[in-house]
């Protein structure tokens, strides 16, 4: 099986490599350090500890381990890699120089060698959705510890692991230890061939992500600043045919709440300019966060076009929507707007975090929303009841309090396979 999977990665190199042309060709940030997702150009270390984090949303997740682990262990080199451009801004956003950073390679063995062989992990943490066989195998022959942060697989993956059980099976054999978030996921672990003895339920991770001190604060003073007295919501993280819809419920707000503001932030960077364009075809009034201007009467969309100030203006706003849900992308995090207790609402699908949606939504901390007009309704009682709105909030933040603590478990792991002799 594994040499099939291995031929199969060999074949759809072409056609991966015109795809990534193509795609850099839409958004140059794409070509930045092309080689190493081929195998080449990666920074040289004696060693490192190396976490993996897909994209924004993990990098964000992972910033405290790595706060962490740079406080517990002075002197030693962390390197993150992502997938994603936009994770890579983030990684040098939050961190500036005092991390190195990757670009994973493609799951091609001669790709994934030459990346162990330059930057020689001591553990490795994987903050992933997917099972990549080269990679994980890559750690497990040469000895190097290997958890998976804050684990999950969604049942829906299970039927297509289970086709390749045997490769699957193989690759989480090589002394993987798997860091579940919850006790289904685990479950299904060990339903396609982890061992029992290396699978624990360590929670979510990215429970212990804290706000940046006064983000508040600086939350309500942006919104004094740009948007006045204005009632504001946001919908945060938004996709390809999700802003037309959200637009569409906004138009209809307007004619019971004209002076209301809608903060509209798409998940993409290369999509900033053409939301623009379709914010202007509607025919409401823009103004972009990189205008460095407030919203003036005439101003209905306030779009912001800059990366990584999300929290802070879910902090400046009312009320939150959070996107990829409308549509089937799968959801975003919920845990940002909960942090600075603004109410929030989601649509209808979460997969890619269900067991917080859920936990959300059980408890009080969030409102499902199924259809457009259930959530301009939403948004408008929210908007009206204040009582209402503050009680969201407030539980939201307390939910996420109270399911904080997987930093230290995992710590508790790891910190033995960090310790040199």
């Amino acid at each position: 099986m594994r040499i099939l999977y291995n031929l199969l990665t060999y074949i759809l190199l072409l056609p991966f490599a015109v795809f990534w042309l193509i795609r850099g060709i839409a958004n140059r940030s794409y070509f930045d350090r092309l080689g190493q997702r081929f195998g080449f150009g990666f920074p040289r270390f004696d060693s490192c500890i190396w976490l993996h984090a897909v994209s924004v949303g993990e990098v964000q997740a992972a910033v405290p381990l790595v706060r962490t682990l740079a406080e517990r262990f002075p002197g030693r080199t962390l390197l993150i890699t992502t997938v994603t451009p936009t994770g890579a801004a983030r990684v040098r956003a939050v961190f500036g120089d005092t991390i190195e950073h990757a670009y994973i390679p493609f799951e091609f063995p001669h790709a994934v060698r030459n990346f162990f062989n330059s930057v020689r992990p001591d553990a490795a943490l994987i903050m992933e959705t997917e099972i990549w066989p080269n990679l994980y195998r890559g750690c497990g022959i040469r000895d190097i510890p290997l958890i998976l942060v804050s684990a999950r697989i969604s049942p829906k993956s299970v039927p297509g692991y289970r086709k390749m059980l045997s490769l699957i099976r193989e690759t989480l054999s090589h002394g993987i230890i798997i860091a579940a978030q919850s006790q289904p996921d685990a479950d299904r672990f060990l339903e396609i061939g982890a061992s029992a003895d290396r699978t624990c339920v360590m929670g979510n991770i990215k429970f212990d992500v804290q706000p940046d001190p006064g983000i508040i604060e600086r939350g309500r003073a942006t919104r004094a600043e740009l948007f006045g007295e204005r009632p504001v919501w946001i919908a945060a993280s938004t996709h390809e045919g999700e802003e037309q819809i959200l637009l569409d419920v906004h138009a209809q707000l307007l004619s019971r709440y004209p002076e209301l503001l809608l903060v509209l932030v798409p998940r993409h960077p290369e999509r900033f300019s053409g939301v623009r364009e379709l914010i202007e075809k509607k025919g409401l009034g823009v103004v972009a966060r990189t205008e460095g201007r407030a919203v003036d009467p005439g101003t209905h969309v306030f779009l912001c076009d800059t990366m990584g100030e999300v929290p802070l203006f879910y902090a400046a706003s009312d009320v939150a929507f959070v996107a990829g849900s409308l549509v089937p992308i799968g959801g975003h995090n919920l845990l940002e707007p909960a942090a600075v207790g603004v109410p929030i609402i989601t649509g209808p699908h979460n997969f890619n975090a269900q067991d917080i949606a859920d936990l959300f939504i059980d408890l009080g901390a969030c409102l499902k929303v199924d259809t457009p007009s259930e959530l301009g309704e939403t948004v408008a009682r929210l908007l009206e009841d204040k009582d209402e709105a503050r009680r969201l909030g407030s539980t939201g933040r307390e939910v996420l309090e109270k399911n904080r603590g997987a930093l230290e478990r995992l710590l508790v792991l790891l910190e033995p396979l960090l310790v040199k002799p």
